[in-house]
């Protein structure tokens, strides 16, 4: 029968790689955090492209403000203070994404161990069942706590820019409002990927958990 625990192998260095880069990152967002005080908004124009709805847009910053065209310029919105939009950015954001890069560490460690398990034989025993369980509870804890943590970024964005940006369609003047502002949180609880991966993966727990009952009454009639 054809050994086919290579894909293990490859699969256990690639979550290797990815727990580096994860701590690389972490790393990263702590020094920005040490330094944030003396951290500021580049200074002179800086201009950018983005896509949403499939039209296209642009936003340019400068030293003082900050403005978004968008559908070929007939939604138009201006932030008059852009510095401290990037220190509202700043303050919430840096937060939000250590704690993703530090959970994608810890994901990605579990699954190297799993992973590491594959590659020895040792698929069907009580460590490789607790940590698919863990890996599982992770996911689904994690889909709320990062569902929460995000509506607190996006809270505090949509706060600022409704205090200090201004808004036009077609020309005519748009009120700023909680709900002009909304952002979409991708979905949260229930509907998040994460929740839906995390359920999954502890169904699998499941069926790691018959065969684990399974091998151990086959060693013992043995």
């Amino acid at each position: 029968m054809k050994d086919t625990r290579w894909i293990a192998r490859l699969l256990k260095w690639l979550f290797v790689v990815c727990v580096v880069g994860c701590i690389i990152g972490t790393v990263a967002v702590v020094l920005v955090m040490v330094i944030d005080p003396k951290l500021s908004m580049l200074g002179g124009n800086a201009n950018f492209n983005f896509d949403m709805l499939g039209q296209g847009g642009t936003v340019t910053l400068t030293n003082k403000t900050a403005m978004a065209d968008w559908m070929r310029g007939n939604v138009h919105v201006q932030v008059n203070d852009a510095n401290g939009l990037f220190e509202v950015i700043k303050h919430h954001g840096l937060p939000l994404a250590l704690m993703f890069t530090l959970f994608y560490a810890v994901l990605f460690d579990l699954l190297r161990r799993l992973f590491r398990n594959v590659v020895r034989g040792d698929s069907f025993t009580r460590n490789t069942l607790r940590l698919v369980q863990v890996i599982g509870l992770a996911l689904v804890v994690f889909s709320f706590v990062s569902a929460a943590a995000e509506g607190w970024f996006y809270f505090a964005v949509t706060d600022f820019l409704t205090h200090h940006a201004t808004a036009t369609l077609a020309g005519s003047p748009v009120p700023m409002s909680g709900n002009t502002v909304a952002f979409d949180d991708h979905g949260g609880g229930l509907f998040n990927s994460l929740f839906l991966t995390g359920l999954l993966v502890l169904a699998l727990s499941e069926v790691f958990r018959q065969g684990l009952v399974l091998k151990n009454e086959h060693d013992l009639t043995v």
